[in-house]
């Protein structure tokens, strides 16, 4: 038997929790020692995840496919960088306050990197990076933030369902049906199968 065939995405997508220091929001903020959260442990939290071919999104079948598949029907690009966004400073900060969407947020990595970070089901944060070649679904009603890494540098694909709606709802906002209904699919999934073994 040989060693188990490692997961083509871990190149271009890791994720571990966050320590809690209040040190620079670009750096990895690594808990000591380092935790590392499987792809798969993410999936379980509605965070889907893949590796595609930046290089050639216009003719990678695999994108079509997804596309088709899941009915991203609009597609534009956001470029991340002190040159390349007005307002940056504004912005970033802006992008990292804790906050949901009534959609889906889809992210694909087609130049430089970034931190997506989610709260898992006990409300810690995994931060998730997304480099080049790395696309990333986080579900509707999934409370998150993004920040630039130190290279200070994204270019990111943002696809949708039909016309873009960006509206961040920063965090209390658990009275959206958005977030009522990632819970029940997510989150009291887990806890609601626990409760029925207590009770056996």
């Amino acid at each position: 038997m040989g060693a188990p065939e490692k997961d083509p995405r871990e190149e271009v997508l890791q994720a571990w929790y966050m320590d809690d220091s209040d040190e620079d929001q670009r750096l990895p903020h690594h808990k000591e020692p380092k935790e590392f959260v499987s792809l798969d442990q993410l999936t379980e939290l509605g965070v889907l995840s893949w590796r595609l071919d930046a290089d050639n999104y216009e003719t990678d079948e695999e994108f079509k496919k997804i596309r088709e598949s899941r009915g991203y029907s609009y597609m534009d690009f956001c470029e991340v960088s002190p040159e390349k966004l007005p307002n940056y400073e504004e912005k970033i900060k802006s992008f990292f306050e804790e906050h949901l969407h009534t959609d889906e947020e889809i992210r694909y990595a087609v130049a430089g990197s970034g931190y997506f970070d989610v709260r898992d089901r006990n409300d810690k944060w995994i931060r998730v990076w997304v480099k080049k070649g790395g696309m990333i679904i986080l579900p509707a009603g999934i409370y998150h933030r993004f920040t630039l890494d130190s290279d200070n540098y994204i270019k990111a694909m943002r696809l949708f369902i039909g016309d873009p709606i960006w509206t961040p709802f920063n965090r209390p906002h658990d009275d959206l049906p958005a977030r009522k209904e990632y819970l029940k699919t997510f989150v009291e999934k887990e806890v609601g199968d626990r409760a029925v073994d207590a009770a056996a």
